[in-house]
């Protein structure tokens, strides 16, 4: 029997995404309406210039007090698209508190305080949703959290935010240098005025730990994950790739570690090879591969940014929670039951590409060769250009710890012959 009184719905927030939610609730209201059961109504919606003009939107809804607008008692769902960390960790405390179900876009502040706030959800028995959180319009947090509920999940490796990967694909397919890409990005509207969170890996960072956290039921937080950023991948980076049958992609990738004890979250540029299907990721858009015991190799693939494809997720999530609240029922909480240790970077093993600039005299390959020993990395190919005294030295090798990598490379710089190390890029997705 379909419920006539409408779930009252406030939206934090009215932006590029906060703004298409509230057209689709407008525009597909009777179909809203028939896949929850219920009407849904806005209620109101917080901003903080109440003088723009927002079409399609009641301007008797619009508040610059959202503090108030949580505080109500009559909401049943709270969507909250501001972002950051304050003020929205207390507006969504505070809509527990009174009585209302979350719905959030907010990466920063569940990579950094997911924990506590699945604790004061669960404490006042209501829901967090936050499917938009991690990768657009992509269906990921849902599948992993319920869909693969019964499975061993042992990767997450994926592509997660949109302008790095336009920029790198730009380097890739144009020869275009790093600063010629992101000038593209910016003016296409893929890159902010400042575009720090994207291209130094913060925001694909946030979306890791938000990732492991799911996938192997172990709190992950932000500071747990190694970050390193993309501005400083060159067109020769490239060519070296591409001799490798390789392209290059900033990579979220999260694991398991072989004995089942711990995990790692990392965020860095990686050489990936073509056949791997995240190589074939053109343009700003996301795709994440899923490894697991049983279903085995699973990919999600589609636009991870954008007022639209935010919004998607915001709604289905929106569906899944009325739901929730007609049936007195919640979702899935917080599942962290299994408690691994999260290992630092030096424990992570993974291939490396190393370009070494050298002097071009014999006895310098013998020399580099017994410093990989040294330190037990296998060196797997070598490859040697010389000219007028000067050389490059490209070493390839077998998978080896991150730890074992710093040490070989520390080593290298005090050679007499090694004027200096070009760069060291890791190879995934072998």
């Amino acid at each position: 029997m379909m419920r006539t009184r409408p779930l009252k719905v406030a939206l934090l927030g009215c932006g590029v995404v906060g703004s298409e939610v509230a057209r689709i609730m407008t525009t597909h209201a009777d179909d809203l309406t028939a896949r929850i059961g219920a009407p849904v109504e806005l209620a109101g919606v917080a901003v903080r210039r109440p003088d723009r003009v927002r079409e399609g939107i009641d301007q008797s809804l619009i508040s610059t007090d959202a503090t108030a607008l949580v505080k109500r008692g009559d909401i049943d769902v709270v969507v909250e698209v501001i972002g950051g960390i304050e003020p929205a960790r207390t507006l969504i405390t505070t809509a527990f508190e009174h009585g209302a179900s979350v719905v959030s876009a907010d990466k920063a502040l569940l990579a950094q305080d997911g924990a506590a706030l699945h604790a004061a959800a669960e404490e006042h028995d209501k829901d967090l949703y936050y499917e938009a959180a991690v990768a657009g319009a992509i269906p990921l947090i849902r599948p992993l959290r319920e869909s693969l509920a019964g499975d061993k999940i042992n990767r997450v490796m994926g592509i997660v935010n949109g302008t790095t990967n336009f920029i790198l694909d730009k380097m890739d397919s144009t020869g275009a240098g790093y600063q010629e890409a992101l000038d593209e990005a910016t003016a296409l509207g893929y890159a902010e005025a400042d575009p720090t969170a994207d291209v130094e890996g913060f925001d694909a960072a946030a979306k890791a730990a938000i990732l492991a956290a799911i996938a192997f039921h172990t709190r992950v937080r932000l500071d747990d994950v190694y970050r390193e950023g993309m501005t400083e991948v060159t067109a020769a980076d490239f060519a070296s790739a591409k001799e490798m049958g390789c392209t290059i992609k900033l990579l979220a990738i999260c694991e398991r570690a072989e004995d089942g004890a711990s995990v790692t979250a990392r965020v860095h540029p990686a050489m990936i090879p073509l056949s791997h299907p995240l190589a074939s990721v053109r343009g700003a858009y996301n795709a994440v591969f899923v490894e697991s015991d049983a279903a085995g190799q699973l990919m999600f693939y589609g636009p991870g940014a954008g007022g639209s494809p935010t919004a998607s997720a915001v709604l289905g999530d929106l569906v899944a929670v009325c739901r929730n609240r007609l049936n007195g029922a919640t979702g899935p909480g917080e599942s962290a039951y299994a408690a691994l240790t999260v290992s630092p970077m030096g424990d992570v093993v993974t291939r490396y590409h190393i370009s070494l600039d050298v002097a071009d005299k014999p006895g310098v390959l013998a020399q580099v060769a017994t410093v990989f020993a040294e330190h037990g990395v296998s060196i797997d190919t070598v490859r040697q250009q010389g000219k007028d005294g000067e050389a490059s030295l490209v070493v390839v090798t077998h998978r080896a710890s991150d730890a074992a990598l710093t040490g070989t490379v520390e080593a290298l710089r005090k050679l007499d012959t090694v004027r200096g190390v070009a760069s060291i890029m890791r190879v995934e997705g072998e």
